[in-house]
């Protein structure tokens, strides 16, 4: 179905039970953001704040299931938009070139024609209420973290177009609260957002943007997706919803924004105004994306429904509820990844651990030796693909989203030696761990079977008996006595995770090479993960999200003797080599927080005690503040 406004969305989320009211009083400054937190980690419903200090009720997590995703764009499954697009590219690419079939993919065509966004004359109901004296501090905007910059708006839909070819955009970029009229624009250097900028500064004008928050969710999502530049987002949205959607022009510019948005943010980017150091903001990569410098958004004019809602969303350490949001674009948008780029690809994942662009699974089928290279290079240069940091390519009967059977299938086929691609390019801008911003290196995994003709050595498959053993992927706590360092090994697997302490002990890494590389995960080849020593080493998603996210593969990974894998996610600020960049502390909610939250929490109506995730997660902070600094230690 479609829905007018958040309204329709929260009685139906209410209707499923998907929906906690909270009728108590919450801060939009740091509680909500504490709150949410916990509720998101153990997969609670959404949550409609309606006492925020505020007249509108803030709405969070109502993405945070595989339910409510499914919801939010109008279907009873994930998998249904999937299969509408594979059915809709094999009926208009099936057969031959003929007249015949040609036409006789018109339907199709005319079906999804149905569904473009129209454009109407009169008012929406996005502009029932208009406020000429725009003051953003009617609405519950979030500081979510304690070191953030301030308020943040987290869920907008922001609203540009080319100045020259007319052809419009919606991204989502966060909005720092600045004063009651203005608000940073983080739009990054490779966003479409940022690109219309560049062109408005040629025109010598100021560049029109329009906020929109709400409506039916599924604009939200469409604003999250990964389509290219000059696609419509609103044409993704028709199609998901099944129903076009109608746009209104704004008050105060020549943008059209859907007519049922529950709230517009009108107004303008001078493109020759002083930027504005924005941030720190707690990010979705679990650490604070440091202060930058961004434009300034001029608000000109505010609109809103009669029954307005305003949504927020707050982001950290995985999991939150973003990754529904990527598992709904793993299933939409694999058959026009078949279609556009590669047409052997069987499925593709984002595992939570990688923040979505730090690591990507791709499942083929392949039939000619060298394909898994070859799809190695093609998808570091695909669209936002090509921010991914790991891409590892499989082949075979394996479930890529069963994580102890896709590293035992990766292991016995990959050679160290000879299927590790490394090479470097462009980084998502929220990547700190590379030496230059927003470009580091890369490494691709040819985890295929490999044919004859790739094998350098011609190897077995091995048998059953040579296969860790099945059921979970347990550790077994274990200790080097000579050095002090504490590990963990993967039972059954090659794998071992190892804690350092290089800001208290500077050779502690060295340590690791020395008492690790020989022996330690068997004659066999095996990875070596080196964390920091707060890092608990037996917690795998733990393990792999500081990782991924604290390493440059072509500086940080080393082959050792023995065929064995060295990875240092450890903090570079504190190595011996000097790192030219600030390094971020992890997202965590302050003592004072979360005790509140604590003493409250029986008055929110939410159930049994949630205990905050901070306090685990805050013994990987070093020092109070956003940045991480040898002092800090």
């Amino acid at each position: 179905m479609a829905y007018s406004g958040l309204k329709d969305f929260i009685s139906e989320l209410e209707k499923n039970s998907e929906l906690q009211r909270i009728k108590t009083f919450a801060d939009p400054v740091l509680d909500i953001a504490e709150i949410t937190d916990r509720v998101t980690k153990s997969g609670g419903k959404a949550l409609l704040f309606e006492n925020n200090g505020t007249k509108f009720s803030l709405l969070i997590n109502a993405f945070g299931s595989q339910k409510r995703m499914s919801m939010a764009i109008s279907r009873k499954s994930l998998d249904d938009p999937g299969s509408d697009f594979i059915s809709l590219f094999d009926h208009m690419t099936s057969g031959s070139g003929n007249l015949f079939n040609k036409l006789s993919s018109l339907p199709e065509l005319i079906k999804i024609s149905a569904f473009l966004p129209s454009r109407i004359r009169r008012k929406g109901t996005c502009q029932q209420v208009i406020i000429m004296k725009p003051d953003l501090s009617i609405f519950p905007v979030l500081k979510c973290w304690p070191h953030d910059g301030g308020r943040f708006v987290t869920l907008p839909m922001v609203h540009t177009v080319h100045p020259v070819t007319g052809r419009t955009n919606v991204g989502m970029y966060r909005m720092q609260v600045l004063d009651s009229k203005t608000t940073a624009m983080h739009w990054q250097r490779h966003k479409t957002g940022a690109n219309h900028f560049e062109e408005w500064k040629k025109t010598g004008k100021k560049m029109p943007v329009t906020v929109t928050l709400g409506g039916d969710p599924v604009y939200t999502y469409a604003a999250t997706a990964p389509l290219p530049e000059n696609i419509d987002e609103y044409i993704l949205a028709g199609f998901l919803r099944k129903k076009k959607i109608r746009l209104v022009k704004c008050i105060t510019n020549d943008l059209y924004v859907p007519c049922d948005a529950d709230i517009v943010i009108e107004g303008f980017v001078d493109p020759y105004e002083e930027m504005f150091l924005e941030g720190p903001f707690g990010d979705h990569t679990g650490f604070y994306s440091l202060a930058d410098r961004y434009p300034k958004f001029h608000v000109t004019c505010i609109t809103h429904s009669f029954n307005a809602v305003y949504p927020a969303t707050i982001v950290g350490i995985p999991p939150m509820e973003d990754k529904w949001l990527t598992k709904a674009t793993e299933k939409i948008f694999l058959a026009p990844l078949k279609l556009a780029l590669q047409p052997e690809i069987q499925d593709f994942h984002m595992p939570d651990a990688g923040n979505a662009h730090n690591l990507v699974v791709v499942k083929i089928n392949k039939s000619y030796p060298g394909q898994g290279r070859k799809v190695i290079n093609s998808l570091f240069g695909a669209g936002q693909i090509m921010f991914t940091k790991y891409l590892a390519v499989i082949s075979g009967d394996v479930d890529i989203r069963n994580y102890r059977e896709l590293i035992v299938y990766i292991l016995n086929n990959t050679d160290f030696q000879s299927d590790l691609i490394f090479s470097s390019g462009p980084l998502d801008v929220l990547d700190h761990s590379s030496d230059n911003f927003s470009f580091g290196g890369k490494l691709g995994i040819d985890g295929t079977v490999k044919m004859n003709e790739e094998l350098l050595v011609k190897n077995q498959k091995p048998d059953d008996k040579d296969l860790p053993p099945e059921g979970a992927m347990d550790f077994a706590i274990k200790a080097l006595s000579d050095n002090g360092i504490i590990f963990a090994q993967v039972t059954g697997l090659p794998i071992i995770a190892a804690g350092v302490d290089q800001a208290g002990d500077p050779d502690s890494f060295q340590n690791i090479e020395r008492s690790l590389a020989e022996g330690a995960t068997g004659k066999q080849q095996g990875l070596i993960l080196v964390v920091d020593h707060n890092v608990p080493a037996d917690d795998l998603a733990m393990v792999a999200w500081q990782i991924l996210a604290n390493t440059d593969p072509g500086r940080d990974i080393s082959l050792l003797p023995g065929g064995k894998l060295l990875v240092d996610g450890t903090i570079k600020a504190f190595s011996k080599l000097p790192f030219p960049r600030k390094w971020p502390n992890v997202v965590c909610s302050s003592t004072e927080t979360m005790n509140k939250i604590d003493s409250e929490w029986d008055s929110l109506g939410l159930g049994p005690f949630i205990a905050s995730p901070s306090r685990k997660n805050s013994r990987l902070n070093y020092g109070d503040g956003d940045e991480v600094t040898r002092k800090s230690h």
